[in-house]
């Protein structure tokens, strides 16, 4: 058991890498196919390329969670568009890329440039001098014409040597991180213990047997969203980590917290505390470690990302980073997860009881109240008294005459 759930977690770190990330690159451009080419060969299968006609176009979608980010290549500059409220660590995967991409294309600058220049040379030393002239002048001549072809509006040079200058990265932070939680710990490292309580508040609920089924779903509604507002008022409140929306963060987190609580407790209703356990692993060994809320769900296996958002652990990190930084956007698909695993949970606690009559055990001294013609079904008949414990010697038929009973007992 040990060995599983520390596999659980560690595989899908050790496993961290872009697999169809979406990445947004404007514009049609050369060199913007260059990029596309670049990262395509670098990287087979890491990104997942969407084109955009300017700069406005991938800020939106940057905004709108359909991509993580966007290069812009202009002459002699890579502009990087990221978002740190993503994912801190897709940010400085795309800082990385971007980086390698402006040294490969400086490299592939200067390589032309020198092409160029020896093809000059070459031509130079074969070119016959004219009107008298030696050969040295033409070559000058041809020289510094090489050395001002850098300002043409091609790539850079530095005009003295013809070489040209390195290609500039510049970064935009499109959605910022809160400065309180800059690398997202505190966002990440609240969804075990959130998802913990939320098993734990399922159990009691779960196991109050003198509850009605309808006061228990009622109670694990109320319950959750009591919790979720304990929730935001450490991690925004106190942390800072929730910094935009609060009504739909806190919205979110209930929604998460009831999703996990009602299907642990419809669960229990159904087969008893047996459904404890798998319900808790499927929870917290599965659902936490294949969330990918410590880095993004595009950065595990294909498989772990595809259960980890189905499971509510997952759903839930990806629609409370929604609310808190992204207005909502993207959440659509997160809210119908959760929901779904909600509705399936409380109406399994609500008529779960009807469909398996033995996952309610009966409470001690309930229906024992004897009827009129004797106990309880289900209960035993009260025991008589013996005749040494009510005083008599011998035992007294029913309908004696009382002489003949005081006769007994002289």
């Amino acid at each position: 058991m040990i060995s599983v759930a520390v596999l659980a977690y560690a595989w899908p770190a050790a496993r961290v890498a872009p697999r169809d990330l979406p990445v947004g690159i404007v514009g049609t451009s050369a060199a913007s196919q260059g990029v596309v080419e670049g990262l395509a060969h670098g990287r087979p299968g890491a990104f997942d390329f969407r084109l955009y006609p300017d700069v406005a176009s991938a800020r939106t979608a940057v905004r709108e969670r359909d991509v993580y980010g966007a290069f812009a290549v202009t002459s002699g500059s890579l502009t990087v568009l990221e978002s740190t409220a993503a994912s801190p660590t897709v940010a400085q995967l795309l800082d990385a890329t971007g980086t390698r991409l402006a040294a490969r294309a400086s490299a592939a600058a200067a390589r032309a440039a020198a092409a160029r220049e020896g093809a000059a040379r070459d031509s130079s030393a074969h070119a016959k001098p004219a009107h008298g002239k030696p050969p040295h002048a033409a070559s000058a001549r041809a020289g510094t014409a090489t050395a001002g072809s850098g300002k043409d509006g091609k790539v850079g040079s530095d005009g003295a040597s013809g070489k040209p200058a390195p290609v500039e990265v510049r970064t935009v932070d499109v959605v910022r991180i809160s400065a309180d939680d800059p690398r997202g710990a505190v966002f990440s490292s609240s969804l075990l213990p959130m998802t913990i309580c939320s098993i734990v508040i399922a159990l009691v609920v779960a196991l109050a047997l003198r509850l009605r089924p309808v006061v228990r779903a009622l109670t694990l509604v109320v319950v959750s969203a009591a919790a979720a507002l304990g929730v935001y008022l450490v991690a925004q409140g106190w942390l800072g980590a929730l910094p935009h929306d609060p009504l739909a963060t806190w919205a979110a987190l209930a929604l998460t917290i009831l999703a996990i609580s009602a299907t642990t407790a419809g669960m229990i209703t159904l087969v008893g505390s047996g459904g404890l356990g798998p319900c808790a692993a499927l929870m917290v060994f599965v659902g936490n470690p294949f969330s990918g809320s410590t880095s993004a769900p595009e950065l595990l296996p294909t498989a772990v990302r595809e259960i980890g958002q189905w499971l509510p652990p997952g759903a839930g990190a990806s629609l409370v980073r929604g609310t808190a930084y992204f207005d909502g956007n993207g959440s659509a698909g997160h809210v119908a997860v959760l929901a779904l695993w909600s509705v399936l949970g409380l109406a399994a606690v609500l008529f779960g009881h009807h469909t398996y009559p033995l996952a309610r055990r009966p409470v001690p001294g309930e229906g024992a109240t004897a009827g009129p013609d004797g106990p309880a079904p289900g209960t035993a008949a009260p025991r008589q008294p013996s005749p040494a414990e009510d005083g008599s010697s011998a035992p007294v038929r029913a309908g004696t005459h009382a002489h003949a009973r005081h006769a007994a007992g002289a």
